[in-house]
């Protein structure tokens, strides 16, 4: 999914928002680009191809990551970088939600790292090359 130069652009910002762990991420590249296509198709994260390894690493990863802010972070420092992403639209006219479902966040709630990482996914999709 990501080039090896959008990974060589990608990868230092990352690690320069992501929380040390004890052992480094011998799978890192693969796990971004699960959260990536994840969010770039809408699919469940058990629909994850297999080429992107064990579907609750990329779940688990993103949860721990919106919760550590490292989403917001790493949106930031690519828009600090100059990269311009694009606005997209939905048209939520026909979007039904339960009646007790009045918009009060949970604990935890991860929805502005969910809107981070769609972000981060039209950067991706934008960086790449395009025919002449």
């Amino acid at each position: 999914m990501l080039s090896d130069e959008q990974w060589a652009e990608l990868e230092p910002l990352i690690e320069a928002c992501r929380p040390h762990a004890k052992v480094p991420s011998p799978h890192l590249r693969r796990t971004i680009e699960a959260i990536l296509w994840r969010h770039q198709n809408g699919a469940k994260w058990r629909s994850l191809p297999a080429e992107f390894g064990p579907w609750w690493m990329a779940a688990q990863t993103f949860i721990r990551w919106a919760r550590f802010g490292v989403w917001e972070r790493l949106l930031a420092l690519v828009q600090e970088r100059g990269v311009r992403l694009g606005m997209v639209f939905l048209d939520g006219t026909n979007i039904r939600a339960h009646q007790k479902a009045a918009g009060a966040s949970r604990k935890g709630d991860l929805r502005k790292s969910e809107t981070a990482v769609k972000r981060l996914a039209d950067l991706v999709a934008a960086m790449a090359p395009r025919p002449a």
